[in-house]
C-alpha cells in the first residue's frame, strides 16, 4: 500500500512537471530574440564600433546632465516591458529595459483598450525625456522570462518621433521578437 502512494505521488509530480513544460514552450516560442551578439542579450561588439554609432555616443556625450533621463520605447507584442531608459550623457549600449510604475503619472501610449484612435504600442522607437525614479523593484514579465527593474515615471514630454536607430544602422525590429540588448534569459 505504501509503495502505490509513493508511485502515485510521482506519477503526479511528472504529469505536473510535463504540463509546465509544455506550457513554458507554448509561452515562450511566440517570443525570439534579435540578438546577433555572442550571448543572449549582448549587442554585436562590431556594431557598437561602427562609426554611425561612435558619432552618435559623441553627440549623447554633450546632453546636459540632469535628473532626467531619456527613454525610448521598445514594443515588444504581450509583453509588459516599456523600453530603454539612459541618464544624460550614457550611451544606449548602457541603457536599462524597464518596466514603468504608473502609480503617479500614466505611461505615454496609455491609452483605452477600445475604441482609441491610436493603438497600444503606437509610440514604438519614440524618444522621450522622462523624469521618475527606480523603486529598487525588480517585476518578473513571464511573457518575455525577464526580471526588469521597475520605474515610476513622474513626468515625460516628447524629444523625437523618428529619432533613428536605437543600438546599431539597420538593427531588425518585428514587434513579435525581443529587443536585441535585455536582461539574461532564465
Amino acid at each position: 500500500m505504501k509503495h502505490d502512494t509513493i508511485r502515485a505521488t510521482f506519477t503526479v509530480h511528472g504529469l505536473v512537471c510535463g504540463l509546465l513544460a509544455s506550457l513554458s514552450a507554448l509561452i515562450f516560442t511566440s517570443c525570439t530574440t534579435t540578438s546577433t551578439g555572442s550571448g543572449a542579450g549582448n549587442l554585436p561588439s562590431s556594431a557598437l564600433n561602427h562609426p554611425a554609432v561612435q558619432a552618435r555616443n559623441a553627440q549623447i556625450a554633450q546632453e546636459p546632465p540632469g535628473t532626467y533621463f531619456i527613454g525610448r520605447r521598445w514594443w515588444t507584442d504581450g509583453t509588459r516591458f516599456w523600453g530603454y531608459l539612459r541618464k544624460p550623457g550614457q550611451p544606449w549600449s548602457e541603457a536599462k529595459l524597464v518596466i514603468m510604475n504608473e502609480s503617479i503619472t500614466k505611461q505615454p501610449d496609455r491609452m483605452p483598450e477600445e475604441g482609441a484612435a491610436q493603438v497600444h504600442g503606437f509610440d514604438h522607437n519614440y524618444e522621450y525625456r522622462i523624469w521618475g525614479s527606480y523603486t529598487g523593484v525588480t517585476v518578473y514579465d513571464p511573457n518575455s522570462n525577464f526580471r526588469i527593474p521597475e520605474f515610476r515615471l513622474s513626468k515625460y514630454e516628447l524629444i523625437n518621433k523618428n529619432p533613428g536607430f536605437v543600438f546599431w544602422p539597420g538593427e531588425q525590429y518585428s514587434p513579435r521578437r525581443l529587443p536585441p540588448k535585455h536582461p539574461p534569459l532564465f
